[in-house]
């Protein structure tokens, strides 16, 4: 890279990273917080198990739906305004939950809070492809995934020590932790209306040189990509291929993360609370480091597929050994091993559509594909809890979990060698 686009990269990553992790830690932070509140929400409400994983899942129908049409008007209407806008309405909404009382205003509640965080992710995922160049892309997408395991790491004694306020003005713990965790949000919202740029064109922060070197290597990198149409870019078995292997990757992150605050609460014989949110909060700190050093490495050796590949092996035998242990501390080992495993892998993946398609059919294509990840959003918390209605126990999903994971090792290794160890572009039809 020339002198003026290193700086500019440089300055790019400063000015885009923190953002785009602190809205993630928010985005994450609301989506699955109804895990800590899971028991005391349950009891107060009378919510049966199965209300709960429909509730905990039904979140993705609407965000599966909207992720695509999200990412072309993101497209139309410009980052700014469309990620503003987006943050502010999932912050009422989350805050929403806290008057959700019944059954039907919990789902109702979080259809729409799906709904409105349609747009967030694949949103980051797009802005990383309008700012980065390829060869910063995966450590980018790295510091952009701390916000999974740093949501929960700051998330877990946060919202625990939020459904210690139960009492506090009528209302229990967990209505004060939605509500106060959901404003978090909104104030996020109506700081990128000032903050964001729409593209490096625009940039306040950037030089006239460094815009017009940055502007090229993203000129000459689409220049590349011969698939740039919505249907022509659809039309790919690649697309649908990491389609599948992304649904996979989410059937095991949210089949773990709903339900891992009980399951750690379990293992210590204690409630959910601040002590048992401390120590659901240690596997999010391993995952931090692997989300950190993985995609670099990754980066560097450009053998992309291979680094997906294995780290996910991590994830599925970290989630069948949390299952089969009986030791508490080694359940707790395994666990970091499993969220090192499926967050730090995803970065990774993040890169391949990236590669692969250009213009409108990126902007569709990553909403496409993160649809399928949606979809195993919503079947993690049903096969999870069928699994184990099925065979009277609390570990048979966790090794259901883990099948399907070692599933998804084999699709991200049958991926055809090309670009940098993954698909190659594909001529538009």
């Amino acid at each position: 890279m020339t002198a003026q686009l290193t700086t500019a990269v440089n300055k790019t990553r400063w000015r885009l990273v923190p953002f785009m992790l602190s809205l993630y830690i928010l985005a994450f932070l609301d989506r699955a917080n109804i895990g800590f509140a899971k028991e005391s929400y349950q009891i107060d409400t009378g919510l049966s198990n199965e209300a709960y994983a429909l509730g905990a899942g039904i979140f993705f129908v609407a965000y599966a739906l909207l992720g695509a049409p999200a990412n072309l008007l993101m497209k139309k209407f410009g980052a700014k305004t469309w990620i503003g806008c987006t943050t502010l309405a999932w912050g009422v909404l989350s805050s929403a939950m806290a008057f959700a009382d019944t059954e039907f205003k919990f789902l109702l509640v979080r259809t729409l809070l799906g709904a409105a965080e349609a747009g967030f992710f694949p949103g980051m995922i797009y802005l990383t492809s309008l700012w980065f160049p390829l060869k910063s892309r995966a450590s980018v997408m790295g510091l952009f995934y701390l916000g999974a395991p740093l949501a929960l790491t700051l998330g877990s004694p946060l919202s625990g020590a939020l459904l210690e306020m139960h009492g506090l003005a009528g209302h229990p713990g967990w209505f004060w932790m939605f509500v106060i965790e959901g404003l978090l949000a909104v104030a996020a919202g109506i700081w990128t209306f000032w903050y964001l740029d729409d593209e490096p064109s625009k940039a306040r922060f950037l030089t006239v040189q460094e815009k017009q070197a940055l502007m090229a290597e993203m000129a000459a990198e689409e220049s590349k990509k011969e698939t740039s149409s919505i249907r022509a870019g659809l039309k790919i078995p690649a697309v649908w291929h990491l389609g599948i292997i992304y649904l996979i990757i989410q059937i095991s992150v949210y089949g773990l993360i709903f339900f891992l605050p009980t399951q750690v609460a379990s293992l210590l014989g204690t409630k959910v609370g601040f002590t048992a949110s401390l120590v659901a909060a240690i596997p999010w700190v391993a995952a931090m480091f692997g989300t950190y050093y993985i995609p670099r490495y990754a980066d560097k050796s450009g053998a992309l597929r291979n680094v997906a590949g294995m780290t996910l092996l991590v994830a599925a035998l970290g989630i069948g050994a949390s299952a089969l242990t009986s030791s508490p501390a080694l359940a707790i080992v395994a666990l970091c091993f499993a969220a090192i495993g499926f967050i730090a892998v995803q970065p990774v993946f993040w890169t391949m559509p990236t590669m692969l398609l250009s213009g409108s059919a990126l902007a569709a294509g990553i909403g496409f594909i993160n649809m399928f990840g949606a979809i195993g959003g919503f079947l993690a918390p049903q096969i999870r809890v069928a699994a184990d209605n099925w065979f009277g126990n609390n570990i048979a999903g966790l090794l259901v979990l883990c099948g399907i994971t070692l599933i998804g090792v084999v699709a991200i290794m049958t991926l055809k060698r090309g670009t940098r160890d993954t698909a190659a572009p594909v001529k538009a039809a």
